[in-house]
């Protein structure tokens, strides 16, 4: 089997080569030599983001075995794209991203590959609030994506911990199945909602991390804007995985309430059959039950898009299996 560790970077110039040197040591643990002794070939690669630092350089200096480098700065979700069609060109039958600043340890790298190893996963995301409390992480970022998180799960019904981590491992079904949509922000939270809506099997495994308080954030510099973004993601994310959920249950509740309202006016108006003194009742109700009515028929249309995009996406899979065919 070969194992290749991705390291997003953009001007990473300073932390790139101790990270590379970091991800080599920690192939000398005794997992490797153990079960995970599979694991014959492990190669560490970048995908520099259009950097106009020195970060290349340091990286093959460093001894970085695949590069991949282009030009403008396209965003993290681009990054990740080119990342997975990399690995599945090179062969790779294991995954693992980690980022460029040690925030992650290297040596529980194979905490995150020992269930797909074992067969019990296909991605395995790493859990930053997972029993071991992430140091120095920024209140509002720590409860903002537990909430997410819970929500997330609540309304795929499929238990989440944590959304944005971008320390993962993946299977190579797992990049075969993947098609990336949005490549303009993040892909943190729709590879999960994605790998959700295909049956993949996700586990997440408490790690270590720390945050450096003079780091200089690459995706946003607002935490508003990260969350405006984010959301936008999720959603329609949510909405192509599970769309009569997202549209269907609006719908059914707006008509619940309709036919509340329809029931005021009925009983109101039997006694003495006066339509005017309670119309405000039958119009309120006749606007709910039409905007319900409309969620309803796009919770339907848009399962038929889902049904329609589900057989294009067996074609990507079939397709790619046999372009990367080993």
């Amino acid at each position: 089997m070969k194992l290749i560790v991705n390291i997003p970077v953009y001007n990473e110039e300073a932390h790139i080569g101790k990270t590379i040197k970091t991800i080599r040591e920690s192939f000398n643990d005794s997992f490797y030599s153990q079960k995970g002794s599979v694991i014959t070939e492990k190669l560490i690669q970048i995908v520099d983001d259009g950097s106009v630092d020195n970060s290349v350089q340091n990286a093959r200096e460093a001894g970085v075995d695949i590069v991949i480098s282009y030009k403008p700065n396209r965003r993290l979700a681009y990054s990740f794209k080119r990342n997975v069609e990399s690995a599945l060109e090179n062969g790779a039958d294991l995954m693992v991203n980690i980022d460029a600043d040690l925030q992650f340890n290297p040596y529980d790298i194979p905490k995150l590959l020992e269930p797909i190893l074992d067969g019990k996963s296909d991605m395995v995301i790493a859990n930053r609030f997972g029993g071991v409390e992430a140091k120095d992480i920024p209140w509002i970022k720590k409860n903002l994506n537990k909430f997410a998180a819970r929500l997330i799960g609540f309304f795929l019904n499929y238990k989440t911990d944590d959304l944005t981590c971008g320390f993962r491992a993946h299977s190579r079904e797992a990049m075969l199945r993947f098609n990336l949509t949005n490549t303009h922000f993040t892909y943190t939270q729709e590879t999960i909602i994605d790998a959700i809506g295909k049956n993949l099997k996700l586990a997440w495994v408490p790690v270590e991390v720390t945050y450096y308080a003079d780091r200089e954030a690459k995706m946003t510099k607002s935490i508003w804007k990260f969350v405006s973004n984010s959301t936008k993601i999720i959603l329609k994310a949510v909405r192509d995985v599970r769309p009569m959920k997202f549209f269907g249950v609006p719908g059914l509740f707006l008509i619940f309430l309709s036919l509340i309202s329809f029931a005021i006016f009925l009983y109101n108006y039997f006694p003495d059959f006066k339509i005017t003194p309670y119309r405000n009742y039958l119009i309120f109700g006749v606007a709910l039950f039409l905007v319900g009515l409309q969620f309803v028929v796009f919770a339907l249309i848009a399962d038929m898009v889902k049904s329609s995009r589900q057989l294009t996406e067996e074609f990507m899979y079939q397709w790619k299996k046999d372009r990367y065919k080993k």
